[in-house]
């Protein structure tokens, strides 16, 4: 049986209650940050969360949600309005994925965010941890939620590794077996693992003495021994067809409520190949439309 986290050694901090004390003054964390949060809140958070530092996305997150304090307000909304509304948050097939996700919600279900797991993973571009993340930090119910920040956790206090393996169900399984047994007390210790594991057991340099889990880690135990990373490292950024897309993008933003010409479009780009790449993925994915040698946001 795996030691059970939150029954933490005698002379150490359990972690829900090292996570009361040293959790971060995050926005969606303040019940004042916004009157309506709630579960599309919760949603709209997670989705900016995909893939982007915090410190990026609260500036604009309650410019979101006043815009969009709902899902019906969010559907009625263009695909133009909701890409030029992302911004510089990245990834920007998201922002489509959770129009579209608002749009199910109000057909599906009357413009209220699901509570059951099932009918969550059945919105776009909704996963396992978005799914349990609304039903667990909006809704109170008790699911194992687990993100990168988890998983690590897990793999170094219980299993040894400096690193975790691909991700896999068997995550979620062992999390749910850590879970304490009321609804409230596993939503903390949720938020808890996730948060140990953005600050203080870090992919790089973890702060093992700052660790309320460092007397029962196995890692620890075990002498900290490097095991081989085989997590996917991200091409670099600059010079990538990302950086093209987003070039493209922003051009396509600012030249709003007009298109662009086709033949105008970041014109001056470096690669002529990798600019003509970043524009047909960009119609591909529906984040631009072309229409008689012009280019716009989609509508």
């Amino acid at each position: 049986m795996p030691p059970t986290l939150h029954r933490a050694p005698t002379g150490v901090l359990p972690l829900a209650e090292w996570y009361r004390w040293n959790a971060r003054d995050l926005p969606w964390r303040r019940s004042e940050f916004h009157n309506d949060f709630g579960a599309w809140g919760t949603l709209v958070s997670e989705f900016m969360l995909q893939q982007t530092p915090v410190n990026r996305v609260i500036p604009h997150l309650d410019a979101w949600l006043t815009r969009w304090p709902t899902p019906r307000a969010m559907a009625a909304a263009t695909g133009s309005e909701v890409v030029q509304q992302w911004a510089n948050l990245g990834y920007p097939r998201r922002a489509l994925w959770l129009h579209r996700a608002a749009i199910e919600i109000v057909e599906r279900h009357d413009g209220i965010v699901p509570r059951e797991v099932d009918a969550l993973l059945a919105l776009s571009g909704i996963g396992d941890y978005t799914a349990r993340a609304v039903a667990v930090f909006a809704y109170g119910d008790r699911h194992p939620v687990v993100d990168t920040n988890t998983r690590r956790v897990l793999a170094r206090a219980i299993e040894g590794k400096a690193q975790p393996a691909a991700a896999s169900r068997r995550d979620l399984a062992l999390m749910d077996s850590l879970l304490p047994a009321t609804d409230a007390e596993s939503g903390v210790f949720n938020a808890a693992a996730m948060e140990l594991g953005a600050t203080v057991c870090t992919a790089r340099a973890p702060k093992c003495d700052r660790c309320p889990l460092r007397t029962g880690c196995a890692w620890v135990a075990a002498g900290r021994p490097e095991t081989p990373d085989t997590r996917r490292r991200q091409a670099a950024y600059e010079g990538s067809d990302r950086q093209a897309r987003g070039a493209v993008l922003r051009m396509l933003r600012e030249a709003l409520p007009s298109a662009v010409p086709l033949s105008s479009v970041i014109a001056d780009w470096p690669d002529p190949r990798q600019r003509d790449r970043a524009i047909d993925s960009l119609i591909a994915d529906g984040l631009a439309e072309a229409s008689e040698d012009l280019l716009s946001l989609p509508r």
